[in-house]
């Protein structure tokens, strides 16, 4: 288990100005926008307007922070909140936002189609995360990510680790563990593999 932590990710500016990525996770490790296979990042989204198309790419967006957003996605508008189940649409669609009461920021699963696919929810509580299995090339993962409030993990007999907001846990590899988890407020719990298409659940 890797902890990643929300402090000293690089930003990302947008080439249009509307906000910043911070990148949590990437597969493969360093790859860049030609080449990942999936890849988890969070956005601090300030102002309305369209998003960057992304041909061949599967995306599923989770409100993480503030009121939330209306999302357009080929013509079609969607309300999406801090309540809200994670959204799953195509990368490649015409796609635009409208905030609803000021800036958010959103958890963003990317998945290359044909490469890599993704679960993601969110979870509350405590319950024991085992890691994904299945006769894929590459590594599976599943990374946790404390949206509100603290969240704690254990791998079996060691130390507990304390995530502060939006720090991770990354399981990945065949030798990647069962790891105990707690939280007090939300995690995002995204399961990675290489699959059908991306899906997504609340």
């Amino acid at each position: 288990m890797r902890i990643l932590r929300a402090a000293g990710r690089p930003t990302m500016p947008w080439s249009n100005g509307g906000g910043v990525t911070r990148e949590v996770a990437v597969h493969p490790p360093g790859a860049g926008w030609d080449t990942f296979a999936w890849r988890v990042s969070l956005a601090d989204v300030t102002r309305d307007g369209p998003y960057s198309p992304l041909p061949g790419v599967r995306r599923i967006l989770t409100v993480a922070d503030g009121a939330g957003l209306e999302l357009t996605v080929d013509g079609t508008t969607r309300r999406l909140t801090d309540h809200s189940r994670p959204f799953a649409f195509p990368g490649g669609a015409e796609t635009g936002s409208r905030l609803l009461d000021g800036p958010v920021v959103n958890l963003n699963v990317m998945l290359r189609e044909g490469r890599a696919d993704a679960t993601v929810r969110r979870v509350r509580g405590r319950r024991v995360v085992e890691p994904v299995r299945g006769d894929v090339a590459g590594p599976e993962a599943v990374l946790i990510v404390a949206v509100e409030g603290g969240t704690r993990v254990r791998t079996a007999g060691g130390p507990e680790a304390r995530l502060a907001r939006f720090d991770a846990a990354l399981l990945a590899g065949p030798d990647a563990g069962p790891v105990e988890m707690w939280t007090d407020g939300t995690a995002a719990l995204i399961a990675l593999s290489a699959a059908e298409p991306g899906r997504s659940e609340g």
